[in-house]
């Protein structure tokens, strides 16, 4: 055999090992976005159990506004329906409405003392407020894990190994734009 058909076999062992190394670490980011958004689901699911619980002690009090109730139950339904989906953008969007209106209910549960005073309330608002915080890490670790992926997949020559095995780009979880009004909004009072 001649060197420069062993140059040119060995050229293409290197191609192909190069290959292999980058599809296995396309793979990785992959399931590190499922891994990422299966964190969430676990924590939206916990949080999906307790919301009936809160809108039920709060419903005991008739007094009590029975719009921002529904506004909390048909956002819990959309979050629902999204996360079943596996829709990114729409749980986004669902979210932000889910946590305008919990911020609204807590508002509105300020006007009531002995709601406020309820134990159950209290221990309803303090799991569903450490849901959310959880959420929100979760949601974090999620993004990054989103944007390595996209980034790999169009940096050179990880792009050309991404495009033949099918990798696509995927969605960064973001919140709708009155949810991040609201919380601006709080912070503004807050100060």
């Amino acid at each position: 055999m001649s060197v420069s058909a062993l140059v040119l076999l060995g050229a293409i062992a290197i191609a192909v090992l190069y290959g292999i190394v980058v599809y296995n670490n396309l793979v990785r980011l992959k399931h590190n976005i499922a891994k990422a958004w299966a964190n969430i689901d676990v924590m939206l699911k916990q949080r999906h159990d307790e919301l009936p619980k809160l809108v039920e002690v709060c419903r005991q009090y008739k007094q009590f506004e029975e719009s921002t109730l529904t506004r909390v139950i048909e956002a819990r339904s959309r979050v629902s329906d999204a996360r079943a989906k596996q829709d990114v953008p729409a749980l986004g969007q669902a979210e932000g409405m889910l946590r305008f209106g919990l911020g609204q209910l807590f508002a509105v549960a300020e006007a009531y003392p002995e709601l406020k005073a309820n134990e159950h309330f209290m221990q309803l608002q303090t799991r569903i407020t450490a849901l959310e915080n959880g959420i929100a890490d979760r949601r974090e670790w999620f993004n990054e894990s989103t944007n390595v992926h996209n980034i790999r997949i169009e940096q050179f020559p990880d792009l050309i190994i991404a495009r033949l095995t099918g990798f696509t780009e995927q969605p960064l979880l973001e919140f709708s734009t009155a949810e991040k009004a609201d919380v601006d909004l709080k912070a503004l009072f807050s100060a």
